[in-house]
């Protein structure tokens, strides 16, 4: 009888820890599965780690899960999840084209201090894409980018901001106006 109530006080100690709703964690969890990732996103974390995960979605063809990473990071604060924002709206990743939306978050990038969301930033406005056309604005940001030490601005600012010679292979027609 003893040794049956040592083992009913034990079980009863015991399995509020294994229950799935247990206020302290989860015990063992999952934390390198792709899942647990995008799990953590839906709850909002966000973290340099987590935040890098984004780059590893985008590159297996995981465009959603990739665009709710790297959201939650950019509304964080993390100048690098911007810039792939604007690289998910403006191609059209995980959800539509969107050149308005690429734009803003190379600006809100621009803004924070990134030189690629500067250098974004400043081809979109020397463009006129997503965003109202601004080339002496542009070329500002690309210098800015340049003397932030972003080697591909400088290569554009030494090309005379000839914008073929930092992206030969871009789709003209997406760039021409609209009217």
């Amino acid at each position: 009888m003893r040794s049956t109530l040592i083992v009913a006080t034990m079980l009863a100690t015991v399995s509020p820890v294994l229950a799935d709703d247990d206020p302290y964690g989860q015990l063992n969890p999952d934390e390198m599965t792709w899942q647990s990732f995008r799990d953590r996103a839906e709850r909002g974390e966000t973290g340099m780690v987590l935040c890098s995960m984004g780059y590893a979605m985008t590159k297996s063809g995981d465009h959603d899960t990739a665009r709710l990473l790297f959201r939650n990071c950019a509304d964080a604060g993390y100048t690098g999840a911007m810039n792939w924002m604007g690289q998910l709206d403006n191609n059209g990743l995980g959800g539509p084209y969107d050149p308005d939306a690429a734009a803003e978050w190379d600006r809100r990038a621009a803004e924070a201090g990134d030189p690629v969301g500067q250098f974004n930033y400043g081809i979109a406005l020397m463009r006129g894409h997503g965003v109202a056309r601004d080339e002496a604005a542009g070329r500002a940001l690309v210098d800015r980018a340049a003397g932030n030490g972003l080697d591909i601005a400088e290569r554009l600012r030494g090309a005379d901001y000839d914008l073929d010679a930092v992206t030969p292979d871009a789709d003209d027609w997406r760039y021409a106006p609209l009217f």
